[in-house]
C-alpha cells in the first residue's frame, strides 16, 4: 500500500511538473536540465531480464551519460546515469553485459577493504542477498574503462556520521588512495554508505581530492556545471515498470521535501519536550525553595 501510494504521489508530481514546464515554455522561460542518477546494489541472475528491460526503458526515455561528467548538459532532454554501490560480483556477471550491449556507461562504487568477500553489512537489512560477494581486485582491473568508471565507497562501509574525525578521514582518504592503486587510474567520485553525510563529511571529501560525491537523496542531478554534492534515486530490478519510469524522470524528488518536514517536526517535538521538562524542573525547584 505504501509503495502504491508513492507511485500515485509521484505520478501527480510528474503531471504538475510537466504542466509547469509547458506553461514556462509558453512564457519564454529557458528549459531546465533534467538528469537523474540511478543507483543499484546487487543484480542476481534471476533479476537480469528485469534489469535489461529497465535499461531498454532508460534508452527510450533518457540519454545515458557518465556519472563523472563535468561539462554542462544541454537543456530540453532527459539524462540518466547508472551507478552501483558495493561492487558485487553479481553486477559484473549480470548487469555489465546488459549495459555493454547497449553502450550504457556506469560507475561502480567500491569498498576497498572488502574485496572478494561476503560483506558484513548485509546482515543489517541491506538491499542485497546475504550470499552476495564483492568483486576481487582482478575483477576490477579486468573491466573495460571505456564503459566502467570507479568511485570510492570507503574502506569498511561504516556509518561515517558515527565516526570520529580521524576515523572518518581515514575512510574517505584511504579508500581513494587504495582504489587508485588497485585500478591504476584516477578516482574522482565518492558515495556515502547508507546515504549518511554531513557538511563536515562533504568538506573532507573535497579536501581528499574528490570532484563529486553522491548521496541517496532522490534529487535531480547535474543542474549546475561542476556540481559537487549530487543526489541519486534508489532503484531495483523488481521495481514495477511504472515505478521505474517515474523514478527515471525524477518524479520521486518530492520525498526530499517530505523527509525535511519530518526532521523539522521531530526537532520541534524534541525541543518542546525539553522545554516542558525544564519548566517542570523549575516549578519543582520553586516549590522546594
Amino acid at each position: 500500500m505504501k509503495r502504491s501510494l508513492k507511485v500515485v504521489i509521484s505520478f501527480g508530481f510528474l503531471a504538475v511538473a510537466r504542466l509547469r514546464g509547458w506553461l514556462g515554455h509558453l512564457l519564454g522561460e529557458k528549459g531546465r536540465v533534467s538528469c537523474v542518477v540511478l543507483y543499484y546494489h546487487a543484480i542476481p541472475p534471476e533479476q537480469r531480464q528485469r534489469f535489461a528491460r529497465q535499461m531498454d526503458m532508460l534508452q527510450r526515455w533518457a540519454k545515458p551519460i557518465r556519472a563523472d561528467i563535468m561539462e554542462p548538459l544541454p537543456a530540453g532532454q532527459n539524462y540518466a546515469a547508472v551507478t552501483f554501490d558495493d561492487g558485487f560480483q553479481s553486477v559484473a556477471a549480470n548487469a555489465l553485459p546488459e549495459l555493454h550491449s547497449r553502450q550504457i556507461p556506469t560507475t561502480i562504487f567500491v569498498v576497498t577493504g572488502c574485496l572478494g568477500q561476503s560483506p558484513g553489512w548485509l546482515s543489517e537489512g541491506y538491499l542485497a542477498n546475504e550470499s552476495e560477494t564483492t568483486m576481487t581486485a582482478e575483477h576490477l582491473r579486468a573491466l573495460n574503462p571505456t564503459f566502467v568508471a570507479f568511485g570510492s565507497h570507503t574502506v569498511t562501509h561504516p556509518r561515517l556520521t558515527r565516526l570520529s574525525v580521524e576515523e572518518a578521514r581515514r575512510e574517505i582518504e584511504g579508500s581513494r588512495r587504495n582504489l587508485e592503486k588497485l585500478v591504476n587510474q584516477p578516482v574522482s567520485l565518492f558515495s556515502f554508505p547508507y546515504g549518511l553525510f554531513s557538511p563536515d563529511l562533504v568538506q573532507w571529501c573535497r579536501e581528499a581530492g574528490y570532484q563529486r560525491v553522491f548521496t541517496t537523496e532522490p534529487l535531480t542531478a547535474f543542474s549546475e556545471p561542476g556540481e559537487f554534492l549530487t543526489g541519486r534515486v534508489s532503484v531495483n530490478p523488481t521495481d514495477w515498470p511504472l515505478e521505474f519510469w517515474l523514478k527515471l524522470l525524477g518524479s520521486y524528488r518530492w520525498q526530499v521535501t517530505v523527509s525535511a518536514l519530518k526532521r523539522k517536526f521531530r526537532s520541534a517535538r524534541i525541543a518542546h519536550g525539553s522545554s516542558r521538562k525544564k519548566l517542570e524542573e523549575d516549578a519543582r525547584e520553586s516549590t522546594r525553595s
